[in-house]
């Protein structure tokens, strides 16, 4: 596995995102947070929006970024949070496979969805804490 691989992914330095999905319901990432301008449920729909587009970026499937695209989707139920949680999983192993032998576009466009990736899988580990009432 190499660095790339590892910032999409999990690894020595990142948490696997899969093991911050794991047993989680609507339930939980639907209930807001005081001061959380959104729910978990929200920010996994706009990690998701979000990744689709880059690896359709890196992987050469459009030449830019899709205009207009709602980057902060509503959840509207449980089979659209499962198809989330789906998109988020084949969307992690996608970029992993991508990683693996990368072009120079891909690269790029894999380097800033990990960095923005890092940064929302922080946030949703913080939230499920908060919300499920575990300490650090």
């Amino acid at each position: 596995m190499n660095i790339l691989q590892s910032a999409l992914g999990g690894g020595v330095t990142f948490v696997a995102p899969e093991g911050l999905l794991d047993g989680l319901g609507l339930e939980t990432a639907a209930r807001p947070v005081p001061g959380v301008p959104y729910t978990l449920a929200q920010l996994l729909a706009h990690v998701a929006v979000t990744q689709r587009a880059s690896l359709d970026l890196a992987s050469g499937r459009t030449e830019t970024w899709p205009g207009g695209l709602n980057v902060w989707p509503e959840v509207t139920g449980a089979a659209d949070f499962g198809r989330v949680l789906t998109e988020l999983r084949l969307g992690l192993a996608e970029a992993r496979a991508l990683a693996e032998r990368p072009s120079e576009r891909a690269r790029d466009v894999l380097t800033d969805l990990a960095a923005h990736s890092a940064y929302h899988w922080g946030q949703v580990a913080l939230l499920r804490r908060m919300l499920e009432g575990r300490s650090p």
